[in-house]
């Protein structure tokens, strides 16, 4: 099949990984490699086998930014009609639990890719950053958005405006980040995750994950009565039966997913 610079690659029975790989130019983000992405998360996100999906890179290099060879070319027209933010927003719609295994370098489009995944696990020497406005724009996938959400306005500002580093370290400091690893373990600790997330229920966990992004735009008072709606939903699966019943027999629940 062919990748794009993107291989799908299996990690036990309900993980998946999905590996960018264009070495040649540090994993740039090209329209075709962002289709390729799109593409196959709205495949994996509609397989009721696959539970959690894994996006990495390289060792050294996660997603060096968006291919800007490519993209000094286009004019707004051709934004428009080539959707080139159709991946971020496949990846924001996404049911399924998304982690982002981050080594190396995750700047640009590569770190608006992380910030749209749900958890990112990232290397201590991982660097991350914005730095478009040194080539005369600015982050435009929801890097100054979800910054500003994540750090407040002026830490976020900062970042943005100067187009400076922060490391995996200082990134899980900040809490832009997940998880912090030794250099080199990002993967490994990401499938570690996945494969403790594929074991829960998934009626739980994406109720969980529709409840934060939702609330996290609304108002406190709204989005706890969304909490809680969510909540109580949850008592009609047979999951939620199975789980207070196998926590009182003292014995590990047996998820069916519905």
């Amino acid at each position: 099949m062919p990748t794009s610079g993107v291989r799908l690659e299996e990690a036990g029975a309900n993980v998946r990984v999905l590996v960018i790989d264009r070495v040649e130019r540090r994993n740039a983000l090209s329209i075709a490699v962002k289709d390729r992405i799109a593409d196959l998360v709205e495949v994996l996100d509609n397989d009721p086998g696959v539970k959690v999906i894994v996006v990495t890179g390289g060792p050294s290099v996660f997603v060096a930014g968006t291919d800007v060879e490519e993209m000094s070319r286009l004019t707004p027209t051709e934004h428009t009609l080539m959707a080139t933010d159709r991946m971020f927003r496949v990846l924001r719609a996404c049911r399924t639990p998304l982690i982002a295994a981050v080594d190396g370098y995750a700047l640009g489009g590569g770190f608006e890719l992380a910030l749209s995944c749900d958890l990112i696990v990232a290397g201590a020497g991982a660097r991350f950053g914005l730095p478009e406005i040194r080539v005369g724009v600015m982050p435009g996938a929801g890097g100054t958005q979800r910054l500003v959400r994540l750090l407040g306005k002026y830490q976020a500002l900062r970042l943005v405006l100067t187009g400076d580093h922060i490391t995996g370290t200082q990134a899980h400091a900040m809490g832009v980040v997940s998880d912090v690893t030794d250099d080199g373990a990002a993967l490994a600790r990401a499938l570690e995750l996945a494969e403790v997330i594929a074991a829960m229920p998934q009626l739980a966990v994406q109720a969980i994950l529709e409840v934060v992004e939702v609330g996290a735009e609304a108002p406190i008072d709204v989005a706890l009565v969304l909490e809680r709606r969510a909540f109580q939903l949850l008592f009609d699966t047979e999951d939620q039966k199975e789980g207070m019943r196998a926590f009182l027999e003292k014995r590990s629940p047996e998820f069916q997913n519905r």
